[in-house]
Formats: structure tokens, sequence, C-alpha cells
């Protein structure tokens, strides 16, 4: 789910072989809403048929991850220092290499 343009997004994860690691791919310039946007979170969830209690949505943004958590999502906030002080998140990560430890505590 990215607030993006589609052919960008897509470069992007053929670049860094990430198209592997995603059930679905939901990208703002090809649907037309934009993350914090409720219909955004909608298309995703309806394209990957999933609860949104199985679903956790990392971001750096708390206006994007408080939209994810009043869906039932868990939400891990990316934080970065232009950022300070927007905190909001079930959980808070710094580098990406956290997110395998962050998502066992999530399901646990």
């Amino acid at each position: 789910l990215s607030n993006d343009v589609k052919e960008w997004s897509d470069y992007l994860r053929s670049r860094f072989h990430l198209n592997e690691l995603f059930k679905a791919v939901v990208i703002s310039g090809e649907v037309g809403y934009r993350k914090p946007d409720e219909r955004i979170y909608t298309i995703l969830l309806d394209r990957i048929g999933l609860d949104p209690l199985s679903c956790v949505l990392i971001d750096d943004r708390s206006k994007n991850l408080r939209i994810a958590s009043q869906l039932g999502m868990k939400t891990i906030k990316f934080l970065r220092e232009d950022l300070a002080g927007d905190s909001f998140g079930d959980f808070e990560i710094t580098s990406f290499s956290q997110l395998p430890e962050i998502v066992d505590r999530v399901f646990k």
C-alpha cells in the first residue's frame, strides 16, 4: 500500500526484487485514492482477502497508521528523524532489519 506513481512503484519493486514478498499491491496512482483515505485500505483488504486483524501496516506517518488501526490492523511506526514527535503505532522500528522480530511479536 503506497502513495506513489504506479510506474515508479513498479520499477522499485522490480529493481529490489520485492514482488515476491507481497500477495497484493495497491498504489495510489493506480486506484485514485491516497493514504490516509480509508478507501485505499479497503481496496487492499479486498485484494488480499484477509481479515484486517491478521494484517500489519508499516508506515512513517501516524495519520496513515491511525486509519489502519481503526480498521483493525496492527501498526508499526517506521521512525524517521524528520518526523520526530509524530508518534503513533503498536510498535516502532528504525530499520527494516527489525521487521522479522517485530512481526513475530505482533502475532504472538
